[in-house]
């Protein structure tokens, strides 16, 4: 395969587009990621494919496989639940230091991102609400001014999109903007400890939204109802 660039801005598009459309949801878990496929999709080498998967393993987004390959990671209940379980405290450990650090810009931007997934909902754009959440989230750790606190959040915040992707229902789950709202409007009152308590609980609902038991449908069951269906046509 011929390189159509060896530089790291290449490496790092190629990452980008793959974090994007997993995090979006428009590659769901369990998705094959075959090395040849992604290798002739980008124009690069599969050692160069190679890299951006292994770094995706390391974010905990996809899982590489022995004589499988990569696969986008399917998150077990357990891990699950330690993900929101370690956004709690991180989240609302990060509004305990906000107090003096947040201006009129920053609140500005929140109300933007937040107005911007109220619409996204709206229209029914699933994944675009599921991005500008996640947005929110990572936009608001940041004014703690830690970046390895927004660091780990924002790896925390991509695994929760497949949480949701997984658990979710077929109605999206997503964060309701009156809680977001919330909490900026406490933040613009300096009222960090009850905008801790708030993202604590928000986190919570999200959590207790999700189906952690799926069901696997009965083969027979569904064929027979396929079966019984065009019977039924037939005799019309």
């Amino acid at each position: 395969m011929k390189e159509t660039s060896l530089t790291p801005e290449r490496d790092e598009t190629i990452y980008s587009h793959l974090h994007a459309a997993i995090c979006d949801s428009r590659l769901l878990p369990g998705t094959r990621l075959p090395e040849d496929t992604l290798a002739e999709t980008f124009g690069a080498s599969r050692t160069i494919i190679r890299k951006v998967l292994q770094r995706l393993a390391y974010d905990g987004l996809i899982e590489i496989r022995p004589n499988r390959g990569a696969l986008i990671a399917e998150p077990s209940v357990p891990e699950a639940r330690d993900i929101f379980a370690t956004r709690r405290i991180l989240e609302c450990g990060a509004l305990a230091e906000m107090a003096g650090k947040v201006s009129a810009a920053d609140l500005a931007a929140l109300k933007a991102i937040n107005a911007a997934e109220d619409e996204a909902q709206l229209k029914g754009d699933r994944a675009a609400a599921i991005r500008l959440s996640g947005e929110f989230h990572v936009r608001l750790v940041d004014l703690a001014g830690n970046a390895v606190l927004s660091e780990l959040v924002a790896r925390l915040i991509a695994r929760s999109s497949l949480i949701i992707a997984t658990y979710g229902s077929p109605i999206s789950v997503t964060c309701r903007h009156s809680e977001h709202e919330q909490i900026i409007d406490l933040i613009a009152r300096g009222a960090f400890t009850e905008a801790a308590q708030w993202m604590g609980e928000h986190l919570t609902t999200i959590e207790r939204s999700l189906r952690w038991e799926q069901e696997t449908p009965d083969l027979q069951a569904v064929l027979r109802e396929f079966i019984d269906g065009s019977a039924a046509g037939r005799g019309k």
